[in-house]
């Protein structure tokens, strides 16, 4: 079908992850949340940037005023490119051993962040998860912190918004996408999607401008699947990488496919035998995304 994957760069990242175009600076933005550090990438220049963070960085989206917001392990902070991040908000004050995982600036302006058990030691090797923990939140513009449903997630995961007043979110351990009515500030009507695809499971999720959705599939599902807003599968678009995280369309016209991948509980063998893993993927889809919602 003539589809070119090229390497945008061999970034070695763990555990790459939450992919999103900057349309302002023309440059692509993810996360490594086990390396603990933020990216970014001009492809135009090949302008490359990386920052520390204080914490482990599960996600990242943009704002209006031209900074980030970005979900730590437990806090949502605001970020001007710096050194300092100005916590605004903690995910769960109550609750011990969970994480932030997936975090997206929704149409509303909103930061939707989903949580789960923390699988990563303090060393950075996985832990072992013994249940459905995950929730899901609205991080708003006032400043407050609101659960959306009441059900349970083993990974929270996808946050995309097909324009229909729906949202569309994935629950890794379960092999499957769900879709949610929004009913003002809860969710409802939970249906599910797409389940039980035979390679992977679900992990990042983006649109493209006709409303199709693409869902990178991790646990070594090393591929790409387009659905139609059905759930129907349109295309599985292999990958060098067998573990792909999050996915996003940039460039000046949105006709890349830039994707994310991650080499978390991979073994040095594992590795040595493909040392692209972890790296920032790029490709021509013959597609276009739509422009990365901003916060506030």
């Amino acid at each position: 079908m003539g589809i070119n994957v090229e390497v945008a760069l061999t970034a070695a990242n763990i555990v790459g992850e939450s992919a999103v175009w900057d349309d302002h600076r023309q440059r692509l933005l993810w996360v490594d949340i086990v390396g603990r550090a933020i990216h970014a990438l001009a492809p135009a220049t090949g302008e490359y940037q990386s920052w520390p963070t204080p914490d482990m960085p599960t996600s990242i989206g943009l704002r209006q005023d031209g900074g980030a917001i970005v979900g730590l392990a437990t806090t949502i902070a605001l970020w001007d490119y710096g050194d300092v991040f100005r916590t605004v908000a903690t995910v769960e004050p109550g609750t011990t051993g969970n994480r932030l995982n997936e975090g997206v600036v929704g149409p509303d302006g909103a930061f939707w962040v989903g949580t789960m058990q923390n699988n990563i030691a303090a060393d950075g090797t996985p832990l072992a998860m013994n249940g459905e923990k995950g929730r899901l939140y609205r991080y708003t513009r006032d400043g407050r912190v609101l659960l959306l449903t009441n059900d349970r997630f083993g990974i929270t995961n996808t946050l995309v918004w097909p324009g229909d007043g729906t949202v569309l979110t994935a629950d890794t351990l379960q092999n499957t996408i769900y879709s949610y009515e929004i009913a003002g500030s809860m969710l409802r009507n939970r249906v599910p999607v797409f389940a039980g695809f035979e390679r992977g499971l679900p992990d990042g999720s983006c649109l493209d401008d006709e409303g199709f959705i693409w869902n990178c599939r991790v646990a070594r599902g090393g591929c790409i699947v387009r659905l139609d807003p059905k759930g129907r599968v349109d295309r599985v678009v292999d990958l060098p990488v067998s573990q792909p995280t999050s996915c996003t369309f940039g460039g000046h016209d949105l006709s890349t496919l830039f994707v994310t991948s991650a080499r978390f509980s991979m073994t040095d063998e594992e590795v040595r035998g493909n040392p692209l893993e972890g790296a920032l993927l790029a490709i021509n889809m013959g597609k276009r995304g739509r422009r990365t919602n901003r916060f506030g």
